[in-house]
């Protein structure tokens, strides 16, 4: 007999955990199925493993500026295998720490690789054989992959995707990276900071291309800084793999340049986990690799959802997160708001980090705004200054009209971290009145957002 649920979710990723935790608090019989590692890709291969990563070069980088806090460090060096291993240990210990929660939640899992069944039933195929579950609501939270381009494809020695460079069998001496989203400039962060002689290949017209352009130009002057060679408007048209090196064919405005390297990290995107599901048979629209769902991240097909990355941008685990109490609500009988893409802050643990929450000036502008716009560099910050990050700025952009905060933007020392606020502040349709008067402690970065706030409006006092 089909063992029967009121909730089901395909996948653990931060979207799927969540949910079937947020669905048991409310009262739900719940389920995960998941066919890889209690966490998904995020914490295993994704989010957790890069961090714990860029911290070890955070540090190597800091010890080699020992001198300018009056401090000495002989010696300096790093142990690949051992950085690598901690990164390992941290996503271990993550893991863990999903399979506790899940358990003390009383929610169910299911080791195996899922696959619509007919209305309200899933087939699980696992290593004891083939099992049906039935459910009254079920969750699609499958995720995504690395995007392989042809003739850009990895072979996990030469080339590789996100997941051999966090696994890297050798430390490259001459890497390319190909896309500068948050993937490839992490990566390319983190292997130049060791070393590594590193090349940024992108094909559109900026690195991070989806921030604001000023963000994005002062993270490319820092980047140059540290030694990378960037490379806009550029196209990897083909790699010639020979043994221990790569010949990588690089157009440029019309003329292809070949550069030789000993490794590749192709960072070109991602592509949603639709395959084997039997999602069309099931009625659902799958658009490029991604199910179409509408903003409550119903596929349409009654009792059926889709969250995260699987349902396409912006692919974010907190997203996907917010995606899976909101179903898990919605299932329960609630009546939440949807989850607001325009709400949602990207970041990338770069150095310096980068970081940001809604519209950009020139995005803001297309949509008809007439904007003030507030800029503060973090040399103007006694804390920044204090701990040796004088190099980053914050941008923010209101509506004229309203007063309305549309977007904020920041490259520097732990924007990552500052973002939040004005995340709360565009939550809570804070004017730029309310942001004027609240008062920011001192010394801390944060003055920094009070202080773009001022700009915007001729207020400024540090600058």
């Amino acid at each position: 007999m089909a063992a029967t649920y009121d909730f089901l979710v395909i996948g653990s990723g931060p979207g799927g955990y969540v949910a079937a935790i947020r669905a048991a608090q409310l009262g739900l019989k719940a389920c995960v199925i998941e066919r890889e590692h209690l966490g998904g890709i995020c914490l295993n291969w994704g989010c957790i493993p890069t961090k714990a990563l860029l911290r070890s070069s955070e540090v190597f980088h800091l010890m080699h500026r020992a001198a300018e806090f009056g401090l000495s460090a002989d010696k300096i060096g790093y142990d690949l295998p051992a950085v690598v291993k901690r990164s390992r240990g941290v996503a271990k210990q993550m893991e863990g720490g999903v399979k506790h929660l899940l358990k003390k939640n009383k929610v169910d899992v299911v080791m195996g690789e899922a696959a619509l069944a007919g209305k309200g039933t899933v087939s699980v195929k696992t290593d004891k054989g083939t099992e049906e579950i039935s459910a009254r609501h079920i969750v699609i939270a499958t995720g995504a992959r690395a995007r392989e381009l042809p003739g850009l494809e990895a072979d996990g020695d030469l080339v590789w995707t996100y997941k051999h460079a966090l696994n890297p069998p050798r430390m490259p001496k001459k890497l390319l990276v190909i896309g500068s989203g948050a993937i490839g400039i992490e990566f390319a962060s983190f292997f130049n900071t060791l070393g590594a002689e590193t090349t940024v290949v992108e094909v559109l017209d900026r690195v991070l291309p989806v921030e604001d352009a000023e963000i994005s130009a002062f993270a490319r002057k820092q980047f140059e800084k540290q030694g990378m060679k960037i490379m806009e408007k550029s196209m990897v048209k083909q790699l010639d793999r020979a043994k221990g090196k790569v010949t990588a064919n690089i157009e440029t405005g019309g003329k292809v340049e070949k550069m030789e390297f000993d490794t590749v990290i192709s960072a070109v995107g991602i592509v949603g986990n639709v395959e084997n599901l039997n999602l069309e048979k099931a009625g659902v629209k799958v658009d490029r690799t991604h199910v179409v769902t509408d903003e409550y991240c119903r596929t349409g097909v009654d009792g059926l959802y889709a969250i995260g990355d699987v349902a396409g941008a912006p692919w974010l685990a907190h997203k996907a997160s917010h995606e899976g109490v909101m179903v898990a609500e919605l299932a329960a009988g609630q009546h939440p708001h949807p989850v607001k893409p325009s709400a949602i802050a990207g970041c990338t643990y770069c150095h310096p980090q980068v970081a940001s929450v809604g519209l950009t000036e020139a995005r803001a502008k297309e949509q008809g705004y007439e904007v003030k716009v507030g800029k503060f560099p973090f040399i103007g910050n006694g804390k920044a200054v204090a701990l040796g990050e004088p190099e980053g700025m914050i941008k923010t952009v209101f509506d004229a009209k309203t007063g309305e905060l549309l977007g904020a933007h920041m490259v520097g020392a732990e924007v990552t971290e500052l973002i939040q606020g004005y995340v709360v502040a565009r939550t809570l349709e804070t004017t730029e009145q309310e942001l004027m008067e609240t008062v920011f402690p001192h010394p801390t970065l944060s003055e920094m957002m009070h202080e773009s706030v001022l700009a915007a409006y001729g207020r400024q006092i540090h600058m």
